[in-house]
Parts: structure tokens; sequence; C-alpha cells
């Protein structure tokens, strides 16, 4: 980003900043909590603000769309200050908040399932741009009762880095974030398609952020052609660096398998995966993959799917099947901005 904004600062170089236009260093933890808490810079002098708005982009994403699936799921789409779009999913469950935010605008990886990377890569997300989008998520009304009704400092209990965009490949900002958000560690989780080399940086982090890999495939064969990117990593190089980020954080791995009709859920695929993970700390995250208009991949008939996961832990894996969930509001990667996109097309 070439504007400086007031939400990639930690505390420190906030407080730094403020004490260096001749300021107390309270304000600080002033405009810290009301940045959080979604009330822009708060109860501070106007001079102070208006050397702030000078010096910094201040302002939220601003939400240019918002749409609420049957089963709960909403989906923000945001405006950012140079007008490009991200897409923020949030989930409101019995048990808690969770909120999924993206790393990227666009996304360089191609996967064959995914729409977020059908116009390519645009830009990374600063830190600060992840972080206002969970802060955008709280304070969305709905969620704000949720979140009131459970707890009174009105926190989100989970956050996952599966948004658009590839957060590894995006990685100083997103370790950024990481000591910017209060999300505690434990209830996070970063997905990334498996960019070896920074599982391995990450891992000697010792940070105790969940990783998830969008694995997708048992074979380099099958994961090449659903994966493009995956020919830089071969599946044998990706179990080692899980083994490694295990080794290194005592965390299991989790691997995120969408379940692709015809392509990746034959018997014989579950004999394979389960091979692959055998033998440390790992658990399989199935899911039928929500298809969208600019793919022509399908997910499996549910006793395709079911099949399936029985083959994993008759083989021994630890696995579920999780749920699918926003397919009637486009919930996945990518599907609400190309819709958004298509329709401003067609009325110029």
């Amino acid at each position: 980003m070439n504007v400086k904004y007031i939400f990639d600062l930690s505390k420190e170089e906030l407080e730094q900043y403020i004490m260096s236009v001749g300021e107390p260093k309270y304000r600080a933890t002033q405009i810290w909590d009301a940045l959080r808490s979604g009330r822009g810079l708060g109860n501070v002098p106007a001079t102070l603000i208006e050397k702030i708005k000078s010096d910094f982009f201040t302002e939220f994403p601003e939400i240019i769309k918002e749409v609420k699936s049957k089963d709960g799921t909403r989906k923000l789409l945001l405006r950012l200050h140079d007008g490009q779009m991200i897409e923020t999913v949030v989930l409101t469950q019995d048990y808690g908040v969770t909120v999924c935010i993206s790393s990227q605008v666009g996304c360089k990886m191609g996967c064959a399932f995914c729409a977020s990377g059908k116009d390519g890569f645009v830009r990374n997300l600063s830190a600060g741009e992840m972080l206002a989008q969970i802060v955008i998520a709280r304070n969305e009304s709905d969620v704000s009762e949720a979140l009131s009704k459970q707890s009174s400092d009105k926190k989100v209990n989970n956050v996952v880095v599966m948004g658009s965009g590839e957060p590894f490949d995006n990685f100083d900002n997103l370790v950024k974030f990481l000591s910017l958000t209060d999300v505690g560690a434990r209830h996070i989780s970063v997905s990334t398609v498996g960019l070896v080399d920074r599982i391995k940086q990450f891992a000697d982090l010792k940070l105790q952020v969940n990783l998830c890999i969008s694995l997708h495939a048992s074979n380099d064969f099958v994961r090449n052609r659903i994966l493009p990117a995956s020919k830089s990593f071969p599946i044998s190089d990706l179990i080692k660096a899980s083994k490694y980020f295990f080794e290194k954080t005592k965390r299991r791995v989790i691997f995120e398998y969408a379940l692709i009709d015809g392509v990746n859920c034959e018997p014989e695929h579950a004999v394979e995966l389960a091979k692959l993970v055998k033998g440390f700390p790992s658990h399989i995250n199935l899911i039928n993959m929500n298809p969208h208009p600019d793919s022509d991949l399908q997910p499996p008939m549910r006793e395709v799917a079911m099949r399936f996961m029985d083959c994993l832990i008759k083989s021994g894996a630890s696995v579920t099947m999780r749920k699918s969930r926003g397919n009637d509001i486009s919930a996945a990667c990518g599907q609400l901005k190309n819709q958004s996109k298509k329709k401003t097309l067609a009325n110029n």
C-alpha cells in the first residue's frame, strides 16, 4: 500500500507516533481501543484527529453489499480505499461467531474449483486491512447481538484466514496481522495451498495457530490438475513440511479436502489419502465443493461422499465431513465479488 493505514500500526508504533506529535502516550490507548471497537478514532481532540488524518488513511472498508443465507451465514462485499473489492464471511453459530477473512485481492494460485483467482492477482492486503474485516464483522447488527449474549467484551470466537488469496503468499503482513488481533492464536486458522518453504518458516515462529492445508487430492497427478501451483511443491514435500510444523508447534495439521465429482473421491483416493497422513497427528476436513458458474466442476452425490469418508475411517484416518454453509448466497471465495462485477459490466 502507498497509503499508510492507521490499522497497520502496532500499539507500540501508535504510541511512538502519538508522542512524536506532542501528545500524551495515553491518547494511543484511547485511539487503539476506539479503532478496535469500530468507533473510529474515538474521543480525542479535534486537532489530533486532523493531524492523524493528514498522516494516515483512517476509514474502514465500505460495505457495498451484504447477503444473508437461510442458514445464518452472512457475506460482506467490501470496497477498500483504492476501489478494490474483497469478501468477508461471518458464521454465527450456537457456540460462537467465526469470521473468515481475505488476505489478498485476487489470487495467483489458480485453483480450478475456486472463483477468487478468476481475474488473477491484484495486490496483497495489509495487516490492518485483514484486521479491519474482523472489526467490521463484529459490529454488524446481528453479529453484535449474538456476541453480546455470550460475552461482555464482544470478542469473535474464531478467525479463519481462508477467504480470497493465499495467506502465505502475503507472509509478512499475515504474521503482523496475527500480532495485532485480540483473538487467541489457538482460535485462528490459516489455510494455505501448500507453500512448503513458508510452512517451514511459519513453523519456526512456533505460533499456536492452526495450520490448514488445502490438499484436495491424494496424488500429484490429480493435484496438479486442480491446483496448478502445486507443481512447485509435490505432495511428498508438503507432508514433510506438515510433519515439521507439528514437530515445532505440537499442533496437529488440518488437511482440507474438497470433494469433486469424478476427480478425487473414489475409494482408491481415500486409501491413498489415509496413507499420506498416517504417522503424525493430523485431521482431514472433507467438504463438498461449492459449485460456481465459472467452473464445470461439481460436488459428488451424497452417497459417494459418505462412501469416501467411510473408507477413510476404515483406513484409520481422523476425519469429519464439514457442513457446507451459505450455498444460497455465493459464500465460497470470490463468488459474490465476481457476481457484482458481472452485474456492473452488464449495466454499463
